[in-house]
């Protein structure tokens, strides 16, 4: 029996627009339920949509961004089915006619290697109201979501493992990020994943299909990637007890993902194309792309994040592991090449990012950019750790001390008594006063016996001790080196 696990995958996108898509109404998390609403919204007889040009011009970035090609004639399709956070009973998309077809994007793997999934298409549509039934013995209807600009992506089934899935939705999180279409932030439903998953069984010289299993509105990647390893095993297990598992006898299903248990739900049937009565929305006029606007989006898009990713590595001298976590959010990224820009040594610059400077906009709950330290600032702090001005740690000191203090680093850091003492004079007494006082040690290292590292260090330890942290621990090392030899 050979097994090969088949996913496509469909991404739904929030775009970073001040109102809706087809109405005027505010954007806006956590508001009073149903407060942004507007006839247009509730789908009140007589009112008319009007299309969001911002909303076109996010989804014409990110389709770039995917090697989409982009349509010059697009139109707008009312997609029908009853649901009851879809006031309107349709759900205005599009459909035979999207804005952008046929890109791809190349996964990075662990092993070093890409993979390719090619995108079917991505096109725009409004996104329906919320639900809300926990801890009540009803429903209640939020309808402030509905009409929320919304981009759906829809990739080719070319996903073959549950860590393709991970990468692909960690990948298309920083491109949309990166491109300003979304803050894609998971936690507030800004971005869904719903990977289409099935399994390729050849046995006997025979192909079989199980079914196919959407599983809805992920919107973690450890869910991704839980909710395609679950459902491949299920499906295997499904058809070992019943070879008659297959897509021939089985219809499509929509299941859900139960976090706690590790398992997916079923949910209900799922819907064919034909269920949803497509047919072009009347209200609604076609949008035709004017080849000079298209040009200048092109003429603008952003560096993306593999390339960049790519560059700190090639160009800067970044490890891969540090040019993959300094690519990770898309402020990161440009705060961290602004600062090398402003002439900061970049493998500092990584340092003093990586080491304290993630966790303390994680504590203070904010980007790293949002800290007040301009990226000028954070290169002036790590010239003066490059130049042996200041240590390692005295580094940190100094950054959390600009944090509240905007005078220069090298002020801050004589005010603050940071700078390193590089005087040979003044450290060879210190040194000395050590090498006397610690006899034993000094045998220790002068014998080369296994104890001798250890002693050096101890050695070392207690002339920094003596400097208070501020003698050169490079001119330290040197002159024990020369008196011990």
């Amino acid at each position: 029996m050979e097994v090969k696990l088949v996913v496509g995958m469909e991404i739904h996108v929030q775009l970073a627009c001040n109102t809706k898509m087809f109405c005027g109404c505010r954007l806006g998390y956590g508001d009073a339920p149903n407060s942004n609403v507007c006839p247009v919204c509730l789908g009140l007889p007589g009112s008319l949509p009007v299309i969001n040009k911002q909303a076109f011009e996010h989804s014409v970035r990110t389709a770039l961004a995917l090697n989409l090609n982009i349509a010059e004639f697009t139109k707008w399709d009312r997609k029908g089915y009853y649901y009851p956070d879809l006031p309107k009973n349709y759900q205005i998309s599009q459909y035979d006619l999207p804005f952008s077809y046929d890109g791809y994007i190349d996964l990075p793997l662990a092993d070093g290697t890409a993979h390719r999934v090619r995108i079917n298409r991505a096109h725009l549509e409004e996104d329906a109201g919320k639900n809300q039934h926990e801890g009540l013995p009803h429903s209640q209807i939020d309808l402030n979501r509905a009409g929320t600009p919304l981009l759906e992506i829809v990739t080719e089934p070319d996903l073959n493992s549950p860590e393709q899935c991970r990468v692909l939705a960690q990948e298309l999180q920083k491109i949309v990020q990166f491109v300003g279409a979304s803050h894609a932030n998971m936690q507030l439903g800004q971005m869904r994943f719903e990977p289409n998953i099935n399994l390729q069984i050849t046995m006997d010289g025979k192909v079989y299909k199980t079914p196919i299993v959407e599983v809805k509105n992920l919107n973690s990647f450890r869910a991704v990637e839980g909710a395609v390893a679950y459902e491949a095993w299920r499906q295997l297990e499904e058809f070992k007890k019943d070879h008659s598992f297959t897509r021939e006898n089985h219809g499509k299903q929509n299941r859900g993902w139960d976090d706690a248990k590790g398992e997916t739900i079923f949910q209900r049937e799922k819907e064919e194309s034909s269920d949803y009565r497509y047919f072009p929305d009347p209200d609604l006029v076609p949008v035709k792309v004017d080849a000079g606007w298209l040009k200048n989006i092109r003429d603008n898009m952003p560096e993306m994040p593999l390339a960049m990713k790519a560059r700190f590595v090639n160009e800067l001298g970044l490890k891969e592991y540090d040019a993959s976590v300094l690519t990770a959010e898309a402020p990161m990224a440009r705060y961290f090449d602004a600062a090398v820009k402003a002439g900061g040594p970049a493998k500092r610059l990584a340092n003093i990012i990586t080491q304290f400077g993630i966790s303390t906009a994680s504590e203070k709950s904010c980007a790293i950019d949002e800290l007040g330290i301009t990226p000028q600032r954070l290169a002036e702090l790590a010239k003066l750790v490059e130049d042996g001005t200041i240590n390692a740690t005295a580094s940190a000191k100094l950054f959390n001390i600009m944090l509240t203090d905007d005078a220069p680093a090298a002020e801050l850091a004589e005010k603050h008594s940071l700078i390193q003492k590089s005087d040979s004079g003044e450290i060879e007494k210190l040194v000395d006063e050590v090498l006397a006082a610690n006899a034993k040690a000094v045998e220790d290292v002068r014998s080369g016996s296994k104890k001798a590292g250890a002693a050096r260090g101890f050695l070392m330890g207690q002339v920094m001790q003596r400097s208070k942290g501020q003698a050169n621990p490079k001119v330290v090392s040197e002159l024990l080196a020369k008196k011990l030899s």
